[in-house]
C-alpha cells in the first residue's frame, strides 16, 4: 500500500519500495573480513589499502594498493569526488524511564526538523531500538533534549503496522549551544558492532572535506592523501567536487536510500561534460557521488548544476547516465549498493569480482580495501 512522507516540510503519498533482484548477489561474509579499525592501527597508510580493479567488459581482475591508482587512471579521466565531511552524528540519549539509548543524526531537514534513528546497546552490540512513542522527550547531555514527533517513512515494506518497522523518527532537537559547538563537545561517530571500539572523528574524514554534515563517512574517498591527489592531478586527471550529504545507513535492514541533501556546481557539471565529449572517463569516488550526479543528469542533455534532496535509487532498471566508472568500498550481501553497482557492471562480472574478493580475503567496511570498477 501506499505510505505518506514528509518531503520538503510537505506531506506526500509514495508506492512502497520494492527490493531490486539481488539474489545473485547474496553471499556470506565472514567476520574476519569485516575491518574493525582504521588502517592506521594496522600499521598502514590512508593510501596502503588493498585495492582491486575489475574490468566489466574485458572481465579482467587486477590486485594492487590504493597508492598505485595512478596506474588505472589516464589523461582526460574525471574523478568526481563527494566533500561532505562526516559529523559526530551519535549522541547518547536516556529515556524517562532510565533506558540508555544512543540517537544518531541522519538528516537535517527544512524547518529545522531532523530524521534519528535510536540504538541501543546490547552484549552483541548496537540494535536498533524500536519502541520509543510519539511524543515523548529523551534527554541529552548538557540539557538538550530531543523531542519525537513522529514516525519518519513508517511502515517502509508495506505489510505491517508493527512498530517493529519504524526505524526512523522526525524529531525537534534543543541544543544549550551552536550545534556545532555541542557535537564537538558532545557527540561521537556512529560505529556499528563491526567497529569493536570508538576512533576520534578524524579518522571518518576524508582529506578532502569541505563542508560537515554527513551522518556517516563517505567512505570511499578514505584512502585518498594530498600527496596522491597532486600526482594524479599532474598525471592529467581532473578532480570535480560535489556534496551529498549521507544519512544513517541501517545493516539489519535493506532499504532504499532516503531524501538526501545534494549540491552540484556549475564547475563539475561542466568538467563532466566536457570529459564526456572528448572522450574521457567520468569515474565517481563513491555511491554517495553517483546518486548526486545521477540526479543532475538528463541523458542527451547531458549533467548540470543542481542544488536540493535527491530520492534517486538506482537499480538495474535504470540505466547510468553520468559516470564510466566508479571506486568504491564492498558492500553488504543484497544492499542497495549493490544494486547500483549492477546497473553499472551488470551482474555476471559483479558476482565474479565479488567472489575474487572473498577468495583473496578484502577487507569490508569504512576502513576496509577497495574496488575500482572500469569499463
Amino acid at each position: 500500500m501506499a505510505q505518506s512522507v514528509i518531503e520538503n516540510g510537505k506531506a506526500i503519498t509514495i508506492q512502497p519500495w520494492s527490493p531490486p533482484q539481488l539474489s545473485m548477489l547474496d553471499f556470506k561474509l565472514p567476520p574476519e573480513l569485516e575491518a574493525s579499525e582504521p588502517p592506521e592501527v594496522r600499521g598502514l597508510a590512508r593510501d596502503q589499502v588493498r585495492l582491486m580493479v575489475s574490468t566489466f567488459h574485458g572481465g579482467r581482475i587486477f590486485h594492487s594498493t590504493f597508492r598505485r591508482i595512478p596506474e588505472f587512471l589516464k589523461p582526460g579521466d574525471v574523478l568526481v569526488i563527494n566533500t561532505s565531511g562526516t559529523l559526530n552524528a551519535a549522541i547518547n540519549a536516556t529515556r524517562a524511564d532510565g533506558t540508555a539509548l544512543e540517537l544518531h543524526l541522519s538528516t537535517h531537514l527544512p524547518g529545522d526538523l531532523w530524521v534519528i534513528e535510536l540504538r541501543q546497546p546490547t552484549p552483541e552490540g548496537q540494535q536498533p531500538y524500536y519502541t520509543a512513542t510519539e511524543g515523548e522527550i529523551l534527554a541529552l547531555p548538557a540539557g538538550a533534549q530531543a523531542k519525537l514527533l513522529a514516525h519518519y517513512r513508517p511502515n517502509q515494506d508495506g505489510q505491517s503496522d508493527l512498530p517493529a518497522h519504524n526505524r526512523l523518527w522526525l524529531a525537534r532537537l534543543h541544543f544549550p549551544l551552536l550545534m556545532d559547538s555541542y557535537l564537538s563537545q558532545y557527540g561521537f561517530p556512529i560505529r556499528y558492532k563491526y567497529v569493536r571500539q570508538g576512533w576520534p572523528i578524524s579518522y571518518y574524514q576524508t582529506v578532502y572535506a569541505t563542508e560537515a554534515g554527513s551522518a556517516e563517512m563517505p567512505s570511499a574517498g578514505r584512502a585518498f592523501t594530498p600527496e596522491l591527489i597532486t600526482r594524479l592531478v599532474a598525471q592529467g586527471v581532473q578532480i570535480a567536487p560535489l556534496i551529498l550529504h549521507t544519512g544513517v545507513a541501517s545493516l539489519e535492514e535493506h532499504e532504499p536510500p532516503y531524501e538526501e541533501y545534494y549540491r552540484v556546481p556549475a564547475v563539475t557539471a561542466n568538467l563532466v561534460n566536457n570529459a564526456r565529449h572528448a572522450g574521457g572517463r567520468v569515474i565517481a569516488v563513491g555511491t554517495t557521488t553517483v546518486r548526486a550526479l545521477e540526479t543532475v543528469t538528463e541523458g542527451s542533455n547531458g549533467t548540470h548544476a543542481g542544488e536540493g534532496w535527491t530520492n534517486l535509487v538506482i537499480t538495474t532498471k535504470r540505466r547510468l547516465r553520468a559516470i564510466d566508472g566508479l571506486l568504491t568500498g564492498f558492500h553488504e550481501p543484497r544492499s542497495t549498493h549493490l544494486a547500483m553497482l549492477a546497473a553499472l557492471a551488470g551482474y555476471d562480472p559483479l558476482q565474479k569480482a565479488y567472489s575474487e574478493a572473498l577468495s583473496q580475503g578484502y577487507l569490508w567496511h569504512e576502513f576496509g580495501d577497495l574496488h575500482l570498477l572500469l569499463p
